[in-house]
């Protein structure tokens, strides 16, 4: 027990100060202050017995307390032995000061986001060195990639891409010729519909929407592996072996993009063609033979390769995308959720990134 009585100038305060008696303790001296008529005030405290860390905060607030309350009070020593305690206990950290104006927390967070977005780029590019360092060397040197992970990787992503890509091409073939058509038929040259979908398919519509259907479907799968392994510290455990996880988890899945995703390609435009030629046929009424004919004579070894490469630089940036993002994974399962989503965002940007470089290159 505790008990606070107001004597004159001095308020005298005797038995156990300890967490159980403070808050009682902090009542009765708010009211006690509220009725003292002296501006000055000592806090008797050589009758306290007991002393424990809510009761030493409590003699630390006593002076906040005392001008909440319109006087000033002044501490009396404690008994001897409950001194050194008292002195090692200290009052909790106050708020944190005063922000700094809206200008300074502005320019605080860019060069937070500066930092954090050259530590990005330096890492991205780090990664996509090494990584291609490796698919190089692996060519050359297989250990540590595991045996058939290549071939397993070429039938998931090629073979079983396959029929998807291939829907997708012969529709848009379909729906180029369609758009073609409307212009073209105001001038009489509907026969010319098969020169722009020769070109625009091989060189730029084939690559394009094989490497973004590949992106969302291979790409994502990559990432959400890469992911999931960090997870469950698969990664670490690799590293702990010895064994590079870039050659034994990201080399196989890289050769397979690359080899894949061109064969990926040359399907398609073949696809985008035949759907094209029968829409031209169904809808224009143009003889086959024409159509052909046309689409042989305009098209030129120049727009296969243009679309050829196109297809080898996306299938490349895809994969270190992916792999960088699954890196980068942090958190649970919503992580993985996060990852697999911007795998598929950053791959698109850096997609239509590429193509508009190598658009500038081959036209300009």
């Amino acid at each position: 027990m505790a008990n606070l009585t107001l004597r004159g100038s001095s308020l005298v305060l005797e038995g156990e100060l300890t967490l159980a008696t403070v808050g009682a303790l902090e009542s009765h001296l708010r009211y006690l202050l509220r009725q003292q008529t002296p501006t000055e005030l000592r806090l008797d405290l050589t009758g306290v017995t007991r002393l424990d860390t809510a009761g030493a905060v409590f003699l630390r607030r006593t002076e906040q307390l005392g001008a909440g309350g319109g006087a000033t009070l002044m501490c009396g020593p404690l008994p001897e032995p409950l001194r050194g305690f008292f002195e090692y206990v200290d009052l909790p950290p106050e708020a944190a000061a005063p922000g700094r104006p809206v200008a300074g927390r502005l320019l605080d967070r860019l060069g937070e986001r500066a930092h954090r977005d050259v530590r990005g780029a330096l890492g991205f590019l780090y990664l996509a060195s090494d990584l291609t360092w490796s698919a190089a060397a692996g060519l050359f040197r297989q250990t540590g990639i595991r045996r058939g992970s290549f071939l397993e990787q070429a039938y998931l992503i090629g073979a079983q891409g396959l029929p998807i890509i291939a829907l997708i091409l012969f529709l848009i073939g379909g729906v180029s010729t369609l758009q073609a058509s409307g212009q073209l038929r105001q001038f009489g040259a509907n026969i010319f519909v098969a020169d722009l979908l020769a070109i625009g398919i091989t060189s730029e519509l084939g690559p394009l929407m094989t490497a973004i259907v590949v992106a969302g479907r291979s790409g994502s799968s990559i990432a959400a592996e890469v992911a999931t392994m960090k997870f469950t510290e698969e990664i670490d455990a690799l590293e702990t072996m010895a064994l590079d996880p870039l050659r034994m988890v990201a080399v196989p899945k890289m050769w397979a993009m690359l080899l894949t995703v061109p064969l990926l390609t040359t399907m398609a435009d073949l696809v985008g063609l035949g759907g094209g030629l029968l829409t031209g046929v169904l809808s224009l009424e143009l003889a086959p033979q024409t159509m052909m004919a046309r689409i042989a004579e305009t098209l030129r070894l120049k727009d296969v390769l243009t679309g050829l490469i196109k297809s080898v630089s996306f299938a490349w940036i895809i994969t270190i995308i992916a792999v960088d993002r699954g890196l980068a994974f942090r958190g649970g399962a919503a992580g993985v959720g996060h990852a697999t989503t911007s795998s598929v965002v950053a791959s698109l940007f850096g997609i239509i990134v590429l193509d508009l470089v190598w658009g500038l290159v081959f036209y300009l």
